[in-house]
């Protein structure tokens, strides 16, 4: 428990001060590093990692997609990922006797869906010169108090197995209680966020009724990405995606929540307004 402690401790650390260098190459430079790792994660989880050509092409599309997306030439990421899979299927076709055409497959969305995921943030970021480190907090937090709502939840009220053969430990109780603590805390972010602006002179009304909204959605997309990690993991036969966090295993065990949630969040909030 110390460790898992120490562990997490050290990375809510190096998240804010990554956070607080968003304006910088740092921040493009830290989710290219997530990236990488978890794309590692899940080549190595489903044993494609050996297909070193195929893995390249993985590796240089979520280490440089990051740098692109920060400063905003999208064409050129759809250029990268487009030179990306006609390598990965040219390599296919000359290494045909070694790879078979469903690891192809899950090289190429494994790759797409872990980089774009974490591209994301830095769409979140790019939405709004004043609330888009909040709107990336507000992600975040969207990803993983569900979860722990529904641990604290589940342990003393949960009854009723949610998916047994999945997830044994969660609970029909424990969901209903992670969403919920998600919505409440998300309105209780949006007070105390519009103060602290207030006091820095920046005028704005919170939607809290969408904003509680936003929260409870975020529980439960974050749900399914935790429950389709646990389900990867169990049909490979593993306890963790890797080691990265002493305590936790990898990145990928803690943003298999995060790799849904922030595209939802991207998506919605380039269309509806919680700051107004």
């Amino acid at each position: 428990m110390i460790t898992r402690i120490i562990s997490a401790f050290a990375g809510i650390i190096i998240g804010i001060t990554v956070l607080f260098l968003s304006d910088t190459i740092v921040f493009s430079a830290a989710i290219a590093a997530i990236s990488v790792i978890i794309v590692y994660e899940l080549l190595n989880t489903c044993k494609c990692i050996q297909f070193k050509v195929h893995s390249a092409f993985c590796f240089a599309f979520a280490a440089v997609s990051p740098f692109i997306a920060q400063y905003g030439n999208i064409k050129l990421m759809y250029t990268l990922g487009a030179a990306c899979v006609f390598g990965m299927f040219t390599a296919y076709i000359l290494e045909h006797k070694r790879i078979v055409f469903d690891k192809l497959c899950f090289m190429i969305a494994a790759s797409l869906l872990a980089t774009i995921s974490m591209c994301c943030l830095i769409t979140l970021k790019n939405l709004s010169s004043v609330h888009g480190v909040c709107y990336i907090v507000l992600a975040l937090a969207g990803a993983w108090l569900g979860d722990s709502g529904a641990y604290f939840v589940g342990t003393f009220f949960g009854k009723h197995k949610l998916c047994p053969e999945i997830s044994p430990k969660k609970t029909i109780e424990g969901a209903v209680g992670g969403i919920v603590t998600t919505g409440v805390i998300f309105g209780i972010y949006g007070f105390f966020y519009h103060m602290f602006q207030t006091s820095r002179g920046i005028e704005f009304e919170v939607n809290y009724i969408a904003l509680i909204l936003i929260g409870m959605f975020c529980a439960v997309i974050g749900m399914i990405g935790d429950l389709s990690a646990s389900l990867i993991k169990r049909q490979n036969d593993i306890k963790d995606f890797g080691k990265i966090m002493p305590g936790h295993g990898g990145l990928m065990d803690r943003f298999d929540s995060v790799l849904f949630v922030v595209p939802f969040m991207a998506i919605l909030l380039s269309y509806l307004s919680i700051f107004n």
